[in-house]
C-alpha cells in the first residue's frame, strides 16, 4: 500500500469516527469524551485534520471565519469553499491557500463549489461552516445535517420561527454536532460579566437590559431602479428561498468590494433585521448569564418603527419581556451591551469597552477552587471542532441559538403588531392570538432546494401541529 492509499484509509476511519461521535452526543447529552488520539492518526498527519467546508464568502466569512477562526487552528483544514459570487469564491481561495501555503502539507489547490449542493456531496467534508445572507440558514442547514455533516451556522438564526425549528429537529435526527457562531461567549469581557453573576456578586438577579447599537439605522433606501445583475453573481441562486424580485445593488450586496455591510441586512425578506442580528449576540450572554438558555419568557409588550422603502427593518424599538418568576427583560436600541441588575449591585458589560459595576470592589473577585470560572472558554470556532472530536455538546448548540431568535422575533412580532404578546410554551403558541401564530411560519421558494429538504422544511410549516413540534424546547 502506497502513502497515498494509506493516508486515505486513514482520512476514512478518522471521518467514520467523527460521525459516530456526532450520533454519540445526539444519544447522550452528557457522554464522556472520546477523543482521537494521536496515536491512531498521526499527530501532524493531514488525516488527524477536520476537514470543513464554507459555504457563503462574504465579509463575515473572510474576516471572522476564516481570518480570524478556522485559519488560525491547527486541528482542522478548509477543503471547499461555496459561494453564488465567483469573485467573492476566488478571493476566499486565494486567502486560504495564501494561510496553508506556510505548511510543507499543502496538499493541492482548494475545492470551489458553484452549488452548495455538490459541496454537500462530497464525502471528503465532516463539516461546514454557513456564512450566508439569513434567508438561506435554515435550507441549508438541513441540507447540511441530512447530508451527515456537522453544522456551524452563522447568526441570525433564520427569519422565522418554524425555519428555525426545522433546524433543530435536523440535526438532533441525524446526530451531528452543531453551534450558532456567536462569538462573544468567548470575549473575557462578556464571559467576564457572567461568571461574576454566578458567582452570586451581584445576588439574585431582578431585571436585565440589553442594547444593540445603531449602526444599520440611519439610512432610508427608498425603491431602487432594476440594475444588470453583475457577471460574477448567480443572483437566482442568491436568492435562493426567497421569492423572485428584480436586481439592484442595495437588495444584495456591492460588487467585487467587502468595505461596507451589505444591503440585504435591513430587507425583511432575507433578513429580520438589527433586532435579531445584533440581538442574537447580546441576548445569548443576557440568557447565559440568566440561566435562561431554554426557557423563553412567558410575555413582550414594546414600541418600535420601521425605516419605509427597500430597506423595511426595525430603526427603533423598547421592549419588556417577563418571565415567569417576573424577572424583566428589557431591549433597546443604543449601545451593544447587556447590564445585570441584582439585588446587591449591577454589572455592565458593553462591547469595545471596559467592564464596570456599582461597586469596584465587585469586579476584584478572583474565582477560588469552589467558584465557576469561565477564563479558559475557547473561541467559537474551537469550540464547534472539540465538540466534534469529543462528541460532547458545543457551547451553544443549535438549540439554545434558537431560542436566543425566537425570543428576539418576539419582540419584532408585538411590534408588528402593536399589543402585548403571552407565548404557551406547553402548547407551542401565542395565547388567542392567531395574527401572531400565522407569524410563526414562511412560505419559501422550492428552487435551488433538494426534495428532501423541501419536505423535511415542509414538516415544520403547518403551525397546527402538535406542541412537540411548534415550539422552540422548553
Amino acid at each position: 500500500m502506497n502513502q497515498n492509499d494509506k493516508n486515505q484509509k486513514a482520512a476514512c476511519s478518522r471521518r467514520g469516527f467523527l460521525k459516530g461521535a456526532g450520533a454519540l452526543a445526539a444519544g447522550t447529552v452528557f457522554g464522556m469524551p472520546t477523543i482521537v488520539p494521536a496515536s491512531v492518526f498521526g499527530q501532524n498527519a493531514p488525516s488527524n485534520r477536520i476537514t470543513i467546508g464554507m459555504i457563503g464568502t462574504g465579509r463575515q466569512a473572510i474576516h471572522a471565519n476564516l481570518n480570524a477562526g478556522f485559519l488560525k487552528l491547527p486541528n482542522c483544514r478548509v477543503v471547499a469553499i461555496n459561494d453564488v459570487d465567483s469573485w467573492r469564491m476566488d478571493q476566499a481561495r486565494a486567502v486560504i491557500e495564501a494561510a496553508y501555503s506556510k505548511e510543507s502539507s499543502n496538499g493541492g489547490g482548494m475545492k470551489t463549489y458553484a452549488d452548495y449542493r455538490q459541496l454537500l456531496n462530497d464525502d471528503s467534508i465532516d463539516a461546514v461552516m454557513i456564512s450566508t445572507p439569513d434567508h438561506w440558514h435554515a435550507p441549508q442547514a438541513v441540507a447540511a445535517a441530512l447530508a451527515g455533516k456537522h453544522v456551524c451556522m452563522e447568526k441570525a438564526f433564520t427569519i422565522a420561527p418554524m425555519h428555525g425549528k426545522a433546524v433543530v429537529e435536523a440535526v438532533k435526527a441525524k446526530g451531528v454536532i452543531h453551534r450558532l457562531d456567536s462569538e462573544f461567549r468567548s470575549s473575557r469581557l462578556f464571559n467576564q460579566a457572567v461568571e461574576l453573576v454566578h458567582n452570586g456578586r451581584i445576588g439574585p438577579l431582578k431585571q436585565v437590559i440589553v442594547g444593540v447599537p445603531k449602526e444599520l439605522s440611519g439610512n432610508v433606501v427608498g425603491p431602487q431602479q432594476t440594475m444588470p445583475v453583475p457577471e460574477e453573481l448567480d443572483y437566482d441562486q442568491w436568492l435562493g428561498p426567497a421569492f423572485e424580485a428584480p436586481y439592484t445593488l442595495q437588495r444584495v450586496h456591492e460588487p467585487k468590494n467587502y468595505s461596507s455591510r451589505p444591503g440585504w441586512l435591513r430587507i425583511e425578506d432575507y433578513c429580520n433585521g438589527m433586532i435579531t442580528n445584533w440581538g442574537a449576540h447580546l441576548h445569548d450572554i443576557a440568557l447565559w448569564g440568566m440561566k435562561r438558555e431554554n426557557e423563553l419568557p412567558v410575555s413582550v409588550e414594546g414600541t418600535g418603527e420601521f425605516a419605509k422603502g427597500l430597506w423595511n427593518t426595525v430603526v427603533s424599538m423598547d421592549l419588556r419581556y417577563e418571565y415567569a418568576d417576573g424577572l424583566t427583560l428589557q431591549y433597546i436600541i443604543d449601545q451593544p451591551y447587556v447590564k445585570f441588575i441584582g439585588k446587591k449591585g449591577w454589572i455592565h458589560a458593553q462591547h469595545g469597552q471596559t467592564l464596570t459595576a456599582s461597586d469596584a470592589s465587585i469586579l476584584n473577585f478572583q474565582p477560588g477552587p469552589n467558584d465557576l470560572s469561565y477564563a479558559d472558554t475557547l473561541s467559537d470556532k474551537a469550540d464547534f471542532l472539540r465538540g466534534i472530536e469529543t462528541g460532547r455538546p458545543t457551547l451553544e448548540p443549535l438549540q439554545v441559538g434558537y431560542n436566543v431568535y425566537f425570543l428576539t422575533w418576539m419582540g419584532l412580532a408585538a411590534i408588528k403588531l402593536g399589543c402585548k404578546l403571552s407565548w404557551d410554551a406547553a402548547a407551542g403558541r401565542f395565547v388567542n392570538d392567531n395574527a401572531a401564530n400565522a407569524m410563526l411560519t414562511r412560505p419559501f421558494r422550492e428552487k435551488w432546494l433538494d426534495q428532501n429538504v423541501i419536505d423535511w422544511m415542509n414538516k415544520y410549516q403547518d403551525i397546527h401541529l402538535k406542541s412537540s413540534t411548534t415550539g422552540p424546547t422548553e
